[in-house]
């Protein structure tokens, strides 16, 4: 190998270490950019001839290590739309290029992204501070599912939410057996007290007017002149607020009346029956409806549980002061409407819940802990409105970098797959993977072998004038 040999091997070596050198300052200047992946200095030697007993070392190169794969750190954000993934998966993002109208107009090309500082713009979009715009999948608000599988850029609608009717109420409760009523505890010592009618009463022809009893006689209302007498023999079952078509608030009112024992009652029953009420028409009076049954019998057996099992019933035309509500199903579950012993003698309400709402202003976009897009409204109603989308890659280190963090998908990289296995985590933000004592490191390291190559290069200049000397 000749002087001049060894002087540009030398030189691509200098040429190396100066492309480490960019590397590491490029990773050193961005050790605070969000979602940054730091690139490595990798060498390739290029040999011109080498065998057993020769070798003419030839050159070296320094090709970039993208470290695309690797995970920052997450720490927490106070920014209710800021997001990282903690595992597999980029954001899918989209690039402005125009304005038009005050709105932006987006390139028809994806791109990806682990910068998830986002927050919302003037027109509703979530923007990074690289300026890439967040897609999603919009949520169907009947379903709370996922419309379509096709990402787009997510716009949230500053609008009004649309009232929402109550078709379902949700009650899970556990009846006493042995109901603490007005009527029960003046007469506790009378057999059937707690009913809705002891046996006494039913042979000395006390009846309410419409009201089933233990015969099953009665059509399902209470009268209002016969309203103190049920409020006497009945217990409260709480009461919450539903909501008609227009967003009106309506109170229902519950009370649970128990009308046989398991001994029968006179009627040979197999199981203690109880029914449940709803305040119909607070301002009734006479024989007018005021409660009405909501049209279900609640048989328990000796074990205090249902049988038959009523996991849910429907109330037909709930009306209530005037307002019809419709059908609306009273859903309980299986196993929770229980008649277990209670020493308060009243009914324990363990949910009571109910599916409408009234209209409200938008006030609040946050990100949720399952990567949902979600909107806070006046009326205090949550709503889902996105599914944030992830995309992965089979070799994501060969995905093409962009300016602002983000990066382009290659044909060695592969096509993007929808569908990141990594969890999306609220309110967090992903630091850079780059590690500044690590970088440190590698520039003292790709200093010396940058002067060590200088060296060669002036000891071989060296030699080629001692060689040229010879001659004198």
């Amino acid at each position: 190998m000749s002087f001049f040999g060894s002087m540009t091997t030398a030189i691509t070596g200098i040429r190396a270490q100066s492309s480490a050198l960019g590397y590491i300052s490029d990773n050193i200047a961005n050790s605070q950019t969000t979602g940054f992946k730091r690139t490595d200095a990798t060498f390739y030697d290029i040999v011109t001839a080498s065998t057993p007993n020769f070798h003419q070392p030839g050159a070296v190169i320094a090709k970039p290590g993208y470290t695309n794969n690797v995970q920052g750190s997450v720490d927490a954000s106070q920014v209710a739309t800021n997001m990282a993934i903690n595992g597999e998966g980029f954001f899918i993002v989209s690039q402005r290029v125009a304005t038009v109208d005050n709105n932006p107009v987006f390139q028809n090309v994806n791109y990806y992204t682990r910068r998830g500082d986002f927050q919302m713009d003037k027109n509703g979009y979530l923007v990074n501070g690289g300026g890439y715009y967040l897609q999603g999948l919009a949520i169907d608000p009947t379903t709370n599912n996922p419309i379509g599988d096709t990402p787009q850029v997510i716009q949230v609608n500053n609008g009004f939410l649309g009232a929402k009717q109550t078709t379902d109420i949700t009650y899970t409760a556990n009846l006493p057996s042995f109901p603490q009523t007005a009527h029960a505890t003046a007469l506790s010592s009378v057999s059937g007290s707690e009913l809705l009618q002891t046996s006494a009463e039913e042979t000395a022809g006390l009846t309410f007017h419409n009201v089933p009893n233990g015969t099953g006689a009665g059509n399902g209302f209470v009268q209002a002149q016969d309203e103190q007498n049920f409020l006497d023999r009945s217990v409260s079952g709480g009461a919450i607020t539903t909501y008609d078509a227009q967003g009106n608030p309506v109170n229902v009112q519950i009370r649970w009346v128990k009308t046989q024992n398991e001994a029968g009652d006179g009627a040979g029953a197999a199981g203690d029956t109880w029914h449940m009420f709803y305040k119909s028409d607070d301002a009734a009076t006479g024989t007018n409806a005021k409660w009405t049954d909501v049209g279900q019998s609640y048989t328990f057996n000796a074990s205090g549980q249902l049988n038959p099992p009523v996991n849910s019933a429907t109330i037909s035309n709930l009306t209530v002061d005037g307002v019809n509500l419709g059908n609306v199903t009273l859903t309980h579950g299986p196993g929770n409407i229980t008649q277990f012993a209670d020493n308060s003698g009243t009914v324990s309400v363990n949910k009571i819940d109910q599916d409408g709402y009234a209209s409200g202003e938008l006030v609040n976009v946050a990100v949720a802990a399952n990567g949902r897009v979600t909107g806070t409204y006046t009326n205090g109603k949550t709503i889902d409105i996105f599914q944030v989308s992830l995309a992965k890659f089979n070799n994501p280190n060969a995905l093409q970098k962009m300016n602002g963090t983000a990066f382009a998908e290659t044909q060695e990289s592969g096509a993007a797959i929808i569908g990141g296995t990594g969890d999306i985590i609220a309110s967090s933000l992903e630091a850079s993977n780059v590690d500044l004592a690590d970088e440190f490191s590698k520039l003292i390291i790709a200093q010396q072998a940058y002067t060590a190559g200088t060296r060669i290069i002036t000891t071989a200049d060296t030699l080629i004038q001692e060689t040229l000397n010879m001659k004198r």
